[in-house]
């Protein structure tokens, strides 16, 4: 009995893959007889009934090189090639339209029949749905590529040649003194730099000056709010007139970085929370709260006809001179511990605030309660948020125009004085 209900499942289990590769492959063929929709029956190379049938086909195959022939799969998968080439080249004899993007839809067809029935259904599923919003979107598409200009398609093969290729091959270990250079954390800083400048510069030409900037101020607030206000700075030189939504951006980005840290104790000591929750939270809707006044009072004002962009959407040499000057102050902060012990642990919450406030709040929560106390754990971190502030103060200040500094610069100091005094009290 035991035996006969296995089959049974079996055999239903494979019905069920088998009628599902049918509906995938008819899902390809909606989409396909939608856009021949205006012509007459038997004029179309293949409809809503060939892929579905080529669907059902392709996991048959599949199950036929799974139980009687391995040949079976490649042969049939050949003869479906060979029927649907000779289709394709008389449609091109009458249409003269050598496009073979529905001669590849219908072999992908064939294939995730074939992965529905003896690999993995969600994945068969995923493909065909991937497939079809491919093959809707041709327009889109086309028009997409229509726009791309010669100097975006060169930035984006480098951000991937960088991330991508060279990335994987750096070491991920510690090397230099005190083995605080990583050489692989270093990079990932640079492709992170780079990928800020990247997504900032189609965000703003896509969605417009106001729904760009403030886009990208929180992306870069979840990854690198220090790449996102050396951007902005520059920027605002480019586009005097962006200079206060500007600055609403970095706002966004500074402010954004505080909810990091309160996940970062949750995690890993939320014993924390109570002393730590109060001075964070304060300087994050401080900035929030300056970045929401100017965008009411600036985003029905402006005015832009036209933004003048950058002609690097990458700037990958501002990110390699940024991504040196950051590995520099990680070596000091190392020999600031080295040289003051216990003591040097607010110098370099203050030195490593500079660089990367995530190594920081990692390593101070850690550090509790085995090497130091809460209240100083509290006050480190938020002393090493204070300096990465204050730095990107500084960047905005002496790099910004007049518009984006003042408005930067003061609802930074104001915040950060709250949440030291209130870390102090803590």
């Amino acid at each position: 009995m035991d035996n006969v209900a296995s089959q049974l499942l079996t055999a239903n289990e494979t019905a069920f893959r088998l009628g599902m590769a049918l509906l995938l492959g008819a899902l390809i063929g909606i989409e396909r007889g939608w856009v021949a929709r205006e012509k007459k029956s038997g004029e179309r190379v293949a409809g809503i009934r060939t892929h579905a049938l080529v669907g059902l086909l392709g996991g048959v195959a599949a199950l036929l090189s799974k139980t009687v022939t391995s040949w079976a799969f490649p042969l049939i998968f050949l003869s479906v090639t060979a029927i649907s080439l000779v289709a394709w080249r008389e449609r091109v004899a009458e249409s003269h339209d050598y496009s073979i993007t529905g001669l590849i839809g219908l072999l992908l067809t064939f294939c995730f029949g074939a992965i529905a029935v003896t690999v993995d259904l969600a994945l068969a599923t995923a493909i065909a749905v991937i497939t079809a919003v491919i093959l809707d979107n041709k327009d889109e598409i086309h028009g997409l590529l229509n726009k791309l200009q010669s100097h975006e398609l060169d930035a984006a093969l480098k951000l991937l040649l960088i991330s991508a290729v060279l990335l994987p091959l750096l070491p991920d270990r510690g090397m230099g003194p005190g083995g605080v250079l990583n050489p692989y954390e270093i990079w990932w800083l640079v492709v992170l730099i780079a990928s800020i400048s990247f997504v900032g510069y189609f965000a703003i030409r896509v969605g417009g000056a106001e729904k760009g900037i403030l886009f990208t101020g929180l992306f870069a607030g979840l990854s690198s709010s220090t790449a996102l206000t050396l951007h902005y700075s520059r920027q605002s030189r480019r586009n005097p007139e962006l200079g206060p939504m500007l600055a609403a951006g970095i706002l966004v980005a500074c402010g954004t970085m505080f909810p990091r840290i309160l996940l970062y104790a949750a995690v890993i000591n939320p014993t924390l929370l109570p002393r730590l929750w109060l001075p964070v939270t304060t300087m994050g809707v401080g900035l929030y709260v300056a970045a929401l006044y100017i965008w009411r009072t600036q985003h029905r004002t402006l005015k832009v006809d036209r933004i003048q962009l950058s002609k690097n959407p990458l700037e990958l040499r501002t990110a390699l001179l940024l991504g040196t000057f950051l590995a520099m102050i990680m070596v000091l902060g190392t020999w600031l511990q080295d040289w003051l012990g216990n003591a040097g642990i607010y110098l370099l919450a203050a030195s490593s605030g500079i660089a990367d406030l995530d190594a920081i709040t990692l390593s101070l929560t850690r550090m509790v309660p085995e090497r130091i106390d809460a209240s100083t754990a509290v006050l480190g971190i938020v002393i090493a948020a204070t300096v990465n502030n204050v730095f990107k103060a500084g960047v905005a200040v002496f790099i910004g125009t007049p518009r984006l500094k003042s408005r930067v610069a003061v609802p930074m100091v104001f915040s950060l004085l709250i949440g030291l005094a209130l870390a102090w009290l803590a």
